[in-house]
């Protein structure tokens, strides 16, 4: 249980970095912040396992979180452009 609470956690300062880093127009909140933190890590320890930098088992760093937490906000963003553009 204490996991899963420090992942939140941690997905909220990372998500806020993110956000913090890349200023602009985003769904808010403090869900929408925590699940794009927790997404972002997911996404840095998937593509940091295809490069070999994670072994199975191995989560990603706090900067991998944020890395990858500012990964996803650009693919929002850039899908969100695309749909008001259409």
């Amino acid at each position: 249980m204490m996991s899963l609470l420090w992942t939140a956690f941690i997905g909220l300062i990372a998500g806020a970095l993110a956000k913090f880093l890349m200023p602009g127009k985003d769904p808010g909140g403090i869900w929408i912040t925590m699940a794009l933190g927790v997404v972002g890590a997911l996404v840095a320890e998937f593509i940091g396992r295809g490069l070999g930098w994670y072994a199975p088992g191995e989560s990603t760093s706090f900067i991998g979180a944020v890395i990858g937490a500012i990964l996803v906000l650009w693919i929002y963003r850039m899908v969100k452009g695309k749909k008001a553009a259409a």
